[in-house]
This record gives structure tokens, C-alpha cells and sequence, in this order.
């Protein structure tokens, strides 16, 4: 009776341990490609890929400047064609600028930030001129 219970023991330890290798394995091969080491993350850039055109801005076309503005304070923008510009921008008092997008791209965007409160403004060129495509309002968690 004593010998069969020591089998049992041992087959449960080695089950035991082989689970954890394998669990261990796993975990790693995973992590690795959510870490860009792996498969995951082999996607070139999307300006890399076949068929994905970058806009270009058309040296013969006059720049169109506009602001946009709103409580965080103003985001000055500007188009050549299709092609967008972040030229500048001012945040209000209490405001600031947590990110600032310069460009040419086919859109630029900024994000002002408050306190507990952000905005997020995306702008693009229609025809030629600056449009707003979102100003989006977020509220932020708390730092405790």
C-alpha cells in the first residue's frame, strides 16, 4: 500500500512540474511577441506597406492657416492641399500641452490637459483648409 502511494506522489510531482514548464513556455513565447520580439509585432510601418501612400504636399499650392480655438486654449493649423500642419499652439491659463503633432501629415492633432480634464483636437485639410475632425473631451483619473 505504502509503494503505491509513493507512485502516486511521484506521478503528481512530475505532472506537477512538467504543467509549470509548460505554463513557463507559453507565458514567455507570448510575452515575448506582445513585447514586439515575436510574430505580433513584425508589421512593418504603415508607410512601409504596399499600396499605403504618405501624402506629400504640393510645393505650387499657398498654405491656408486657421486656429482653432476653445477653453484649453488655441491650436493654429495649416493646409497645403491635402497635407496638414501644426503650426502652433497656446494653451490656456491652467492649461497645458501634453502632445503636439507638427506633421505634413493627412491629419495633426494636440492634446491639452487640466487638472482631471483633457481635450483631444484632430484636425485635416478639406479643399485645401483646415477643418476640425474631433475635439474630444476626456476626463482623467485621479493621481492619489
Amino acid at each position: 500500500m505504502r509503494s503505491r502511494r509513493w507512485g502516486y506522489v511521484v506521478a503528481w510531482v512530475v505532472a506537477a512540474t512538467l504543467a509549470v514548464v509548460v505554463g513557463i513556455a507559453a507565458v514567455s513565447t507570448v510575452g515575448a511577441s506582445i513585447r514586439d520580439r515575436g510574430p505580433l509585432g513584425k508589421e512593418p510601418p504603415p508607410d512601409a506597406r504596399e499600396g499605403v501612400q504618405v501624402p506629400r504636399p504640393d510645393p505650387g499650392v499657398q498654405m491656408r492657416r486657421d486656429t482653432v480655438d476653445g477653453e484649453f486654449g488655441s491650436f493654429r493649423v495649416g493646409c497645403r492641399g491635402v497635407v496638414a500642419y501644426g503650426l502652433d499652439f497656446a494653451p490656456a491659463d491652467g492649461w497645458r500641452v501634453v502632445s503636439f503633432e507638427e506633421g505634413p501629415d493627412d491629419d495633426v492633432d494636440a492634446v491639452f490637459s487640466s487638472r482631471d480634464r483633457s481635450f483631444d483636437v484632430e484636425v485635416f485639410c478639406n479643399q485645401g483648409r483646415p477643418t476640425v475632425a474631433e475635439i474630444e473631451p476626456a476626463t482623467l483619473p485621479d493621481d492619489d
